[in-house]
């Protein structure tokens, strides 16, 4: 008996996810209306979601392109928006913060809070003294002579704060620095702002370099 099996060329169907089938009836759009669109997959691919930095739109054109009718010669929407944004005080460095009035009423960072901000300085430990959170650096310099010019150096990096931290010499070459809000019994943003201030002070040639053999 003769068996007659079927052509696989006419019965092999590609399995296609229902994802991944083309419009029958792909939309046709004017030329100069839409961003580019591939001609083997006749469909607008969208991107989703927000930048962790915030939406910062597109840049506005320069004269000269505006002068060349560039928008003629482009594809892309005519109704881009466009923004410019200006950074907020989140976004800028402690050390470029201003120090602000402080109430009484006001309360103290907590320990948590205080540790995140503790990754924004450089060398500052938190320490309890006398029932209060504070903030305190040390430095070793090499003589007395380079810690009376350390402290005279902080003075002046913070003399637009208004604020005045603890500074005292502990033996003949050690510095430290005690950072707290006195009239809230703990620690505010100024505090922080202030020990990111002071550590952009230059340390380099008031501490001992140590001697390499080679």
């Amino acid at each position: 008996m003769n068996l007659t099996l079927p052509s696989m060329a006419s019965t092999h169907r590609p399995l296609l996810s229902p994802l991944l089938r083309l419009p029958k009836n792909p939309p046709k759009y004017p030329q100069n209306s839409l961003p580019f669109v591939n001609p083997k997959y006749p469909f607008k691919i969208q991107a989703a979601g927000t930048d962790s930095a915030g939406d910062f739109g597109a840049r506005d054109p320069f004269p000269q392109e505006i002068e060349s009718n560039f928008g003629e010669k482009v594809l892309g929407f005519s109704s881009t928006e466009h923004k410019i944004l200006i950074p907020n005080a989140s976004a800028l460095s402690l050390a470029q913060q201003e120090c602000v009035s402080v109430s009484q009423i006001q309360q103290p960072l907590s320990e948590y809070e205080a540790k995140q901000l503790l990754f924004k300085v450089v060398g500052w430990r938190l320490v309890h003294e006398e029932g209060s959170l504070r903030l305190q650096c040390l430095w070793k310099v090499r003589d007395s002579n380079c810690a009376e010019v350390l402290i005279s150096r902080i003075n002046r990096a913070i003399e637009s704060t208004g604020l005045v931290p603890t500074l005292r010499i502990e033996e003949p070459n050690q510095v430290r620095a005690e950072l707290w809000t006195s009239s809230i019994g703990g620690l505010s943003m100024n505090d922080f702002i202030v020990a990111a201030k002071i550590d952009e002070i230059k340390t380099s040639d008031l501490i001992s370099r140590k001697r390499v053999w080679a």
